[in-house]
């Protein structure tokens, strides 16, 4: 069983800044890498970004130079700092954690942002 818990949605207005948090645990041998997605209603789940247990990162276009993804290895965590949010950043937004064994999602976050 692999646990992936999400923090640190919320309301914001636009141009300010949130941090999402996500931590897994339980029968984790390896983490390969570690990612947010977000979703809109009626539409198909993107990646944000994404980081490898390297630390090798990968962001959508739409987010490059104002969202950062971290990662405490030690501590199965990633982190995803958004600066300058804009209304279309809106969505809930999803952890997601590949292991060996598989890919696990958490239940969700939701990042309103208004104008």
């Amino acid at each position: 069983q692999v646990q992936v818990v999400e923090s640190g949605g919320g309301l914001v207005q636009a141009g300010g800044s949130l941090r999402l948090s996500c931590a897994a645990s339980g029968s984790i041998f390896s983490i390969n890498a570690m990612g947010w997605y977000r979703q809109v209603p009626g539409k198909q789940r993107e990646l944000v970004a994404d980081i490898t247990s390297g630390g090798s990162t990968n962001y959508a276009d739409s987010v490059k130079g104002r969202f950062t993804i971290s990662r405490d290895n030690a501590k199965n965590t990633v982190y995803l700092q958004m600066n300058s949010l804009k209304p279309e950043d809106t969505a809930i937004y999803y952890c997601n954690v590949v292991i060996l064994f598989g890919t696990y999602w958490g239940q969700g976050t939701q990042v309103t942002v208004s104008s």
